[in-house]
């Protein structure tokens, strides 16, 4: 596995703020995607914790959970299939 989740979350918590529950499923939902190896088969690169923050980066505002499913939305669009890996709920 290439994402590193300890070190994502708190790459998450200092690059997009949000709360603790907010960056842990975000993290899951990382480590299921990377997981499920289809990111890698349609971008043709493994998904890293810099990935992650780099695409999250380009969202235009919000919390890690806003921002990871603005990137996985347009996935969804460009490749199909991602939209499973979207965040409906999550505890606070």
């Amino acid at each position: 596995m290439f994402i590193d989740p300890g070190r994502l979350e708190i790459r998450l918590r200092e690059e997009f703020g949000g709360t603790m529950g907010q960056s842990r499923v975000v993290v899951r939902q990382a480590v299921d995607l990377a997981d499920s190896n289809q990111y890698e088969g349609d971008a043709g690169v493994a998904l890293t914790n810099d990935i992650v923050i780099d695409e999250l980066s380009d969202a235009p505002d919000g919390t890690p959970p806003e921002r990871w499913n603005w990137w996985i939305g347009s996935l969804e669009v460009a490749y199909g299939g991602y939209g499973r890996f979207g965040i409906r709920r999550y505890r606070k």
